[in-house]
């Protein structure tokens, strides 16, 4: 039983922790970067856009940060591993993994390609679990733990019309989410994802500033977009070490968009 004198407010520093950021490029991604060298972390940003990258490590360092900009494509494997690499070469042992590359291709059921199919799903589920698999192997190896951070969407509990074959990724990152915190319990290594809803970025204010896109937002519980900081304070709870009680866990951070209407 404790008492008021031993009660310390959480503190999300991460100084002295080394975190990797897949699709830093743009929207989310760049967001999670940002706050995690803003919280001390030496950031490795990865993507395909090398250029954009460039100009956000620059930015992180203007700030007081650390920051290593490493070009990756999560459907290459060997991509992968020579990232992974890299990162700890220079950084450091990875110590949080924010596994957020990923993809859409807006389209109907019956519209959807085979070549369609396989791209969704290589880069949003195969990506995605061989990124966490090369992680954790060397979290594995050094006894020490560390943290995974899948991004997978509200789309992986709720149907959202047009999105078919993105929810059906979504709810996969969702299972490979609970199953690796349960393999990799033992190693103290937390597994968590974060149920994002419809937050405006870069790829998709255009829609909603469109006349449907104002529609869709009116049918939202609270008539509103998200923003890319109202994730975070999730991100930053599951990246410390105050979620060592949390793994296997699916933080819907929504705004009630997936209620259903009563």
């Amino acid at each position: 039983m404790s008492d008021a004198s031993e009660i310390a407010l959480p503190s999300f520093n991460l100084s002295g922790k080394t975190a990797l950021v897949t699709g830093a490029t743009s929207g989310l991604g760049r967001r999670f970067a940002l706050v995690l060298a803003k919280a001390g972390a030496q950031v490795a940003i990865t993507g395909r856009r090398v250029e954009r990258l460039a100009a956000l490590k620059d930015e992180i360092e203007a700030n007081g940060g650390r920051a290593l900009s490493l070009a990756l494509d999560v459907t290459d494997a060997k991509s992968i591993s020579q990232c992974v690499e890299a990162c700890e070469r220079d950084l450091g042992p990875v110590d949080i993994l924010v596994n957020n590359a990923g993809m859409n291709v807006e389209a109907l059921p019956h519209q959807v390609t085979p070549e369609g199919f396989d791209t969704m799903f290589d880069t949003n589920v195969r990506g995605a679990f061989f990124m966490a698999q090369s992680v954790g192997v060397r979290m594995i190896e050094r006894g020490a733990g560390g943290r995974i951070i899948n991004i997978a969407s509200i789309g992986a509990h709720t149907v959202l019309p047009g999105l078919t074959i993105y929810c059906m990724t979504k709810a996969a990152v969702a299972m490979m989410t609970k199953s690796l915190a349960r393999e990799w319990a033992r190693a103290n290594i937390n597994v968590n994802a974060m149920c994002p809803g419809f937050i405006e970025t870069e790829l998709n204010s255009d829609w909603f500033h469109s006349e449907g896109g104002q529609k869709q937002i009116k049918s939202f519980p609270r008539r509103r977009l998200g923003v890319e900081s109202d994730l975070d304070g999730t991100l930053l709870l599951l990246a410390s070490d105050h979620s060592r009680f949390i793994t296997g866990s699916l933080f819907t951070v929504d705004d009630g968009q997936s209620l259903r209407p009563a």
